[in-house]
């Protein structure tokens, strides 16, 4: 479950970044930050420092910094006016707003040039004939023939039923032409060799249309890391698939909402293929799924999250920060303060659909779950 607890504490700091940005963006103008927490809904803590609340509430689905006179139906007193949201220049308005969109970006970026640099990528091109991971049972609950015999992580293949074991695909390629057959393994491990007897279990292959052998073990990889100066260019192309899949998901969520929730109401398969929404549950087991492939598609969830985050808060419709980007520079434009208050229907409208997603994310994560594989 480190995979999951990775994502979950990444999905605390992202969201803590994200205010820390509109925090300390605000502070620095000279703006009165009233309260700084994480969570909605009733109080579970706070503490009080100097003139900031901080503390947590008990609907853990983002977090907030209250900025006084950032809500237009907020009374602010004449000693305080001076100090507000929308007493600050159109540019101080701007870095607010959007300083918490730029911290989402710059924390995917920061996580995927440590993936690049320090963690690297496996080479998926070339697989070892060393075990990385052992599968237990079978989709149908019957113990693999890897589990029975006893195979480990790090151990070698040296030979299959008298054949010399050179690299994965000649062993993947002996395996699979022996379905339901014993076979004689041996292994190199801690540097002795272990003879291992096994009888292989069968999974049906819809691109064959046969049965093939399977052992139930995953492979090494050799993993590849970019130098520092490449990390960066690495790091660049990465932000912009996960921009552009993004933007994408986003767009194909929001234009098939109706025929979601049809579906959900009707009790049709959604499927995987289908844009759909996730909540901390739905990502949290894709983190716990991500551990047996590896760091690196843990923090690039991580860093995805951040993006998808990002544009989404970047989007000009009130009350995102691209919405209040919207309303302030639409008043440095016309020269007159906007009437936030008509725009309270669209706000409405967008918490709705947040909320709305939510409640879908939860459904289908807990009954359809979403899945890696």
């Amino acid at each position: 479950m480190t995979g999951a607890l990775i994502v979950i504490i990444g999905i605390i700091a992202m969201v803590m970044i994200h205010e820390a940005g509109h925090f300390v963006a605000a502070k620095a103008f000279g703006m009165k930050a009233t309260e700084f927490f994480f969570g909605f809904g009733p109080k579970l803590w706070s503490t009080q420092r100097g003139e900031t609340e901080y503390g947590i509430k008990a609907i853990p689905l983002g977090g907030y910094v209250r900025i006084i006179g950032m809500n237009p139906f907020e009374e602010v007193t004449a000693e305080e006016e001076e100090r507000t949201y929308r007493r600050a220049k159109f540019w101080q308005k701007a870095v607010v707003v959007l300083a918490g969109v730029g911290s989402n970006f710059a924390v995917a970026f920061v996580i995927l040039y440590f993936v690049a640099a320090v963690i690297g990528e496996p080479d998926t091109d070339a697989p070892l004939p060393i075990v990385a991971g052992v599968v237990v049972e079978t989709a149908q609950g019957q113990q693999t023939a890897a589990s029975a015999a006893g195979l480990r992580e790090g151990d070698l293949f040296v030979e299959v039923n008298g054949t010399n074991i050179d690299d994965w695909d000649q062993l993947v390629d002996i395996l699979h032409a022996a379905p339901n057959e014993e076979v004689d393994l041996v292994i190199e491990r801690d540097g002795k060799t272990l003879e291992l007897v096994t009888t292989l279990t069968s999974r049906f292959n819809a691109d064959s249309g046969q049965n093939e052998g399977f052992l139930g073990v995953s492979p090494q990889y050799v993993v590849l890391r970019d130098n520092p100066a490449a990390a960066l260019v690495t790091a660049g192309d990465q932000m912009g698939v996960l921009v552009a899949e993004s933007t994408k998901g986003m767009w194909t969520l929001v234009s098939g909402i109706g025929g979601l929730v049809s579906g959900v109401i009707s009790g049709e398969d959604v499927g995987e293929n289908q844009a759909r929404p996730l909540s901390p549950i739905g990502i949290a087991r894709l983190g716990a799924e991500s551990e047996a492939v590896g760091l690196d598609l843990t923090l690039t969830i991580v860093a995805w999250f951040n993006v998808f985050v990002g544009l989404l808060n970047v989007l000009p419709i009130y009350p995102l920060d691209g919405g209040h980007f919207s309303v302030a520079l639409y008043e440095k434009v016309v020269g007159r303060r906007a009437d936030v208050r008509k725009l309270a229907p669209i706000a409405a409208a967008v918490v709705i659909f947040l909320v709305l997603l939510g409640v879908l994310g939860i459904y289908l994560d807990i009954v359809d779950p979403l899945n890696l594989s």
